[in-house]
């Protein structure tokens, strides 16, 4: 069982950055994919960014270049760094884990077994 508490969620202005952490409980945190979703209103949930027990990182397109997701082992943590941020970026933000079972995608929101309860991301214009 691992529980994810993400934070660092807020209000900015467009062109701002944020980082949000996602904390998480449990032993086995290492051997977790850890992931980053968003969902606006009316939209589905859609992937951020992943990274791997071994540090290797995906990133949906629109946010290539402008954020970079890392973990924090020894803490339990994984963070999302985003830049440039733009009122369409607005949404609330959930972390998720999934094993790596055959067949894992990471930008696959089905393919995850724990979610967190979202951080809400408003950028003003």
């Amino acid at each position: 069982q691992v529980q994810l508490v993400e934070s660092g969620g807020g209000l900015v202005q467009a062109g701002g950055s944020l980082r949000l952490s996602c904390a998480a409980s449990g032993r086995t945190f290492s051997t977790y994919v850890m992931g980053w979703f968003r969902q606006a209103p009316g939209k589905e949930r859609e992937f951020v960014a992943a990274i791997t027990k071994s540090g290797s990182t995906g990133y949906a397109d629109s946010f290539k270049g402008r954020s970079t997701i890392s973990r924090d082992n020894a803490k339990n943590t994984v963070y999302l760094e985003m830049n440039s941020l733009k009122p369409e970026d607005t949404a609330v933000y959930y972390c998720a884990a999934g094993l790596p079972m055959f067949g894992f995608s990471w930008a696959q929101k089905g393919d995850y077994d724990y979610w967190g309860q979202g951080t809400q991301v408003t950028v003003s214009s």
